[in-house]
């Protein structure tokens, strides 16, 4: 009797550890994390960008360039964060699509 209690636990553990709502790494704390400190770190890509263009172009193209694709993904990063921040209780739709993924955003501003 006591065994089969034991099987039936297990089994039940790796139903619900294989289940996509455990499995998943976008869940409500992962969200909410993630749009909270990209709401206040969406500023970085300002200077980031900025830099990264010096290095890679001429100084001068990397300037504009930089501050440009800078602010662009600034305010992408802004938007998406405060997006995830209010809707950190609301599941992801099962064909959601990561905003991070199309994009040349990553998860965090520093990454």
């Amino acid at each position: 009797m006591r065994a089969r209690r034991g099987v039936r636990l297990l089994i039940a553990g790796v139903i619900a550890l294989g289940s996509p709502t455990v499995a998943c790494a976008q869940d409500p704390i992962h969200k909410l994390g993630r749009g909270v400190s990209n709401v206040l770190t969406w500023w970085v890509e300002v200077p980031k960008n900025f830099s990264l263009g010096m290095q890679e172009d001429n100084p001068l193209l990397g300037i504009f360039g930089g501050l440009l694709k800078g602010s662009g993904l600034a305010l992408t990063r802004l938007t998406v964060g405060a997006y995830e921040t209010l809707s950190f209780l609301v599941p992801f739709p099962k064909d959601y699509a990561s905003p991070y993924e199309g994009m040349e955003l990553s998860d965090y501003a520093w990454e």
